[in-house]
């Protein structure tokens, strides 16, 4: 009886986005830039927030939230992609390649809570306004981001567990420029059965409970609109959903698209991925500047202000 070969296999090659060494070096420039720029944007964000006490209300709280946990996702995956970009070595560890998908899935998890706990937020604003200072109290705020963190941790714990009961014998090429349960799970020699399961299933629940969260709190948000009879007060209680509105599609559209099916690979899922990875953190700010006067405004007056650290509240 032939006995199989299946030494185990602890390091992984990322083939990244192109086999060609100058568009590798173009890659480099390009996430270089737009990392820096997403520092830059989220940074900018959070201090001027925290630096003008007209932006200590819950809407802006949970923008500077955002904004803290766009740069820990991009952080996860975009240096050492810039590293891969320009060495010869290529390679990655199994274990750093489950503490990659970790923490990936984390963020991103905590990420989408954050942006469905907006979604309430502006429901409580545009819904019920004269409650709104009660209901969105600062204890209320900092209580709503536990279920953010834990949520987010979970996810990503569910989603990094199969990797643990899966067994790689060769080959170690992971085609992708960072470390994915879906392209990783296809090099591995024992079933996959159960580590897509739980992965759809993770990402299924979460992806439908904040769906559903979101969708109700926009219905009661239009149907409350739509009953405003001045067409100026209309327009300002959209424009104050509509930078979340678009957010919400920028981050939800691609991974719906990567996560909601069964475990197949095309030949667009990388681009797909380099979208909500490094260029949705980099769009969040733009977004949410470019249409907040408030923010403008504040930025401005940031530049021409000493430093000082005034007392933090929310309203």
């Amino acid at each position: 009886m032939a006995v199989r070969n299946e030494s185990r296999v602890t390091q992984f090659i990322l083939l990244g986005l192109s086999s060609a060494p100058e568009l590798e070096i173009v890659f480099f420039l390009i996430f270089l830039i737009v990392y820096l720029f997403t520092i830059t944007g989220n940074v900018l964000i959070m201090v001027t927030i925290y630096m003008n006490s007209n932006l200590h209300s819950p809407m802006y709280f949970f923008l500077s939230h955002l904004s803290f946990l766009d740069l820990c996702f991009s952080t996860v995956t975009v240096p050492k992609s810039l590293v891969n970009f320009v060495s010869q070595s290529k390679t990655i560890s199994l274990n750093d390649c489950i503490a990659q998908l970790f923490f990936f899935h984390s963020f991103g998890g905590a990420e989408v809570i954050t942006l469905t706990l907006m979604a309430y937020d502006r429901y409580v604003a545009i819904c019920n306004p004269l409650r709104y200072t009660t209901i969105m109290s600062r204890r209320t705020c900092l209580y709503m981001l536990i279920p953010s963190w834990v949520g987010g941790l979970f996810h990503g714990f569910m989603q990094a567990l199969p990797t643990f009961q899966l067994s790689f014998c060769g080959p170690n090429e992971i085609d992708h420029f960072f470390c994915e349960l879906r392209p990783l799970s296809l090099l591995a020699c024992t079933s996959i059965f159960f580590s897509e399961t739980v992965s759809m299933a993770n990402s299924g629940s979460l992806a439908l409970g904040c769906f559903l969260v979101l969708l109700i709190s926009y219905i009661y948000i239009i149907s409350t609109i739509l009953k405003i009879h001045s067409a100026e007060g209309r327009r300002k209680a959209f424009s104050t959903c509509a930078s979340h509105l678009l957010v919400v599609t920028l981050f939800f559209g691609p991974c719906l698209y990567i996560y909601m099916r069964p475990l197949v690979t095309f030949s667009t899922d990388k681009m797909v991925s380099v979208f909500y990875t490094i260029l949705t953190p980099l769009l969040n700010p733009i977004i949410y500047t470019l249409r907040n006067e408030e923010v403008k405004k504040a930025m401005t007056r940031l530049r021409g202000t000493k430093v000082s650290f005034p007392e933090k509240h929310i309203n």
